[in-house]
């Protein structure tokens, strides 16, 4: 009868399986690649019986391209412990031993002296080292609990019937044209095949066909393709919804209604592309997004702090299931607090800019940029008219979501942590509208602000006429400030700087060599990004700096992390024929 002690060292060394099975990939899959590749490596094993190499194949593999692509794209999908993986491992691990290459070798030389004389002891040593690891990768499944998406496998077979029969037609095409033994077509596809399959001799076709290195070099490479296309088909990750029902949309409302306070970025978990997850008792919520692999959640979660911990959880169990990488950007540093007490790293962004409305004013020198654009702005004729979107007519509507549309820098709407991402849904009637009109009547610039708690407003949209005043944005910043006691409000969040602290010391007297270089690289990419300036501009109101953080599991996902940021706040667009209108009032 076992213990609890032994049958908790038992689970633990379980669940090492995975890691195990991970650097095995990665070497072997390694070793494949290179010796594919080296001709004086590819021929070591000609040195070798064949029962002394099939020995040797099981532990460190063979001379194979499509092989070694296998087992390095194997080796991520196990370290994220997807059951796909885990069967295709298994498989390819049998076809490769020596059990699977003598059966292999039996169905096409079609011999049966294998089965008929002695068989060496070596070969069943090589059947051993092949089973036991079979035996110990089978009793760790349990640790691969990531679930494939349904659709993939049919995705796998259409991906690996198409690549193979362009495969085929290249792969004979090029052998034919260089062959210099001119043999048959069928020679032609058998050799083809053989090189596609593996770039070592190792089953004997005996065909006769005679092409340059380099042919075959190809025809290995056109098979490390197929391979990766079929595989990367059958492991995308699984697609999670990209939207929320209405009685979800309903409960976060009612969570927002008494806790919306707490955080600014509170109301734009409202985003129709953002998912929810609940925790146990409805307490709380978090909302996030599945982009390439990564649960990608934004802000704090919503509801009661004393059930974070539950929608935590479960955020992390479900991410768990379906083999996502969990990312938050954009937390404040009590839901980053929270968040690194569930296993999650912490890395501070940047800050946001929140405006106190009671202790602002335009009086003193610090404030003599911003006072003296509000009061050229306003000599100019330039007028603004604040009311919630409510108020606004559906026809004045449909003109201001126009006019936003001309105005936007790009063809893409940017934003998923810290934006809306729609304006005049008829369900967003409390937020605020600052529009500025020119004086001939013409708008030149709109704001839109969201919900943040019963006294507060955060900035979801801003824009302006390219051939408006200099300081509009400003001027209506400030027009806001002064009308906010008559809205309720007393607090406005404007926008977020990214690496403000960066900025910020390197004005300081002992700013070091990598501080300053750093800010050289920011200033760089802020041609394109607009870091510093946002920086600057946000500077002008003198607000209080609130920090805002980004969690991550491991380092190593960092990466694949900020394609996804980028795709989401839609810094990187894949391209398409059609583009949804993502900006405009559902009525």
């Amino acid at each position: 009868m076992m213990t609890v002690s032994k049958v908790g060292r038992l689970k633990r060394a379980r669940g090492k399986v995975p890691l195990w099975l991970t650097w095995y990939c990665r070497l072997v899959g390694v070793f494949c690649v290179v010796s594919a590749l080296w001709a004086t490596v590819v021929n070591w094993e000609d040195n070798l019986s064949f029962n002394a190499y099939s020995l040797v194949w099981v532990v460190i593999g063979l001379p194979s391209l499509p092989l070694g692509a296998l087992l390095l794209m194997l080796s991520t999908a196990l370290r994220r412990r997807k059951r796909p993986a885990f069967w295709v491992f298994l498989i390819a691990f049998f076809i490769v031993g020596p059990i699977g290459s003598a059966l292999i070798d039996l169905a096409f030389s079609g011999s049966q002296a294998f089965l008929l004389g002695p068989i060496p002891a070596m070969f069943w040593v090589a059947c051993g080292i092949q089973v036991v690891p079979m035996a110990i990768v089978y009793w760790s499944r349990p640790e691969f609990v990531a679930k494939g998406d349904p659709a993939n496998p049919k995705l796998a077979l259409g991906v690996l019937a198409g690549l193979f029969a362009l495969s085929v037609v290249l792969g004979t095409t090029l052998v034919a044209a260089t062959d210099s033994s001119h043999s048959s077509l069928a020679d032609h596809i058998t050799y083809m095949l053989r090189q596609t399959a593996t770039a070592a001799d190792i089953y004997d076709f005996n065909t006769p066909v005679v092409v340059p290195h380099w042919v075959d070099l190809l025809c290995n490479i056109l098979g490390a393709l197929l391979l990766l296309g079929t595989v990367y088909a059958l492991f995308l990750p699984r697609r999670g919804r990209a939207l929320h029902a209405a009685a979800e949309d309903e409960r976060l409302r009612a969570l927002l209604d008494k806790h919306g306070a707490r955080d600014s970025l509170g109301y734009f978990a409202l985003r129709a592309d953002k998912a929810v997850m609940f925790s146990p008792t409805c307490k709380a919520a978090i909302t996030y997004r599945a982009l390439g692999g990564v649960s990608l959640a934004s802000g704090d979660p919503i509801g009661d702090p004393e059930a974070w911990p539950g929608a935590i959880d479960a955020w992390l169990d479900q991410a768990r299931e379906h083999g996502w990488v969990p990312a938050v950007l954009g937390a404040s540093e009590e839901g980053a607090t929270v968040l690194v007490r569930h296993g999650l790293e912490a890395i501070e962004l940047g800050d946001e800019a929140v405006v106190e409305v009671p202790e602002f004013t335009l009086e003193g020198r610090p404030m003599r940029g911003v006072r003296q654009a509000y009061n050229r702005v306003q000599r100019a004729g330039y007028k603004t008219q604040i009311r919630r979107h409510r108020e606004i007519s559906d026809d004045e509507m449909r003109r201001l979501v126009d006019d936003a549309e001309r105005w936007r820098d790009g063809s893409v709407e940017r934003g998923f942590s810290m934006a809306l991402n729609r304006l005049g849904d008829p369900a967003d009637g409390d937020c605020v509208m600052i529009e500025c009109y020119n004086g001939d009547g013409q708008i030149k610039g709109l704001l839109s602000f969201v919900p943040w708690g019963p006294d507060g407003l955060s900035l979801d949209l801003m824009r302006r006429s390219r051939d408006s005043d200099n300081g509009l944005v400003e001027f209506m910043v400030i027009e806001l400030i002064k009308a906010s006691p008559s809205l309720g409000v007393t607090r406005i969040s404007l926008n977020f700087a990214m690496f403000r602290a960066v900025f910020e010391r390197t004005n300081r007297i002992g700013a070091g060599p990598f501080l300053k270089l750093t800010r050289r690289v920011l200033s760089l990419f802020s041609h394109w990004w607009q870091i510093e300036s946002l920086y600057r501009a946000n500077l002008k109101f003198r607000p209080i700096w609130e920090p805002r953080f980004m969690l991550y599991p491991a380092a190593r996902d960092l990466p694949r992390i900020a394609i996804a940021c980028g795709r989401a706040e839609g810094f990187i667009t894949a391209p398409r024929l059609r583009r949804r209108r993502e900006l405009g009032p559902r009525r």
